[in-house]
C-alpha cells in the first residue's frame, strides 16, 4: 500500500487540503489528528427509519381541544 502524506485544516467542518492536491472521488483516506487541544463534542444524529415507506404512519395530526367549562 503507498502513503502520502499532506497537511491540511478543518474550516467550518470540511478538511481542506491545498489547493494542488486533487483526489478522486471515493478515494480512501484516514486523517490522523496530532496534538488535539480542546474536547472532542459528541454529534447526535436525527433517527432515520428502517424502512422508509411506513413514514406515512407518522404523519403529525392536530387536533384543536376546546378549553373547560367550569
Amino acid at each position: 500500500m503507498a502513503i502520502l502524506t499532506f497537511e491540511g485544516s478543518v474550516e467550518n467542518g470540511q478538511i481542506r487540503l491545498p489547493d494542488h492536491v486533487i483526489l478522486p472521488d471515493q478515494t480512501k483516506v484516514y486523517v490522523v489528528i496530532p496534538d488535539v487541544k480542546g474536547t472532542l463534542q459528541a454529534r447526535v444524529y436525527s433517527p432515520r427509519l428502517a424502512q422508509p415507506e411506513q413514514a406515512a404512519d407518522f404523519a403529525k395530526e392536530i387536533i384543536e381541544v376546546q378549553a373547560d367549562a367550569d
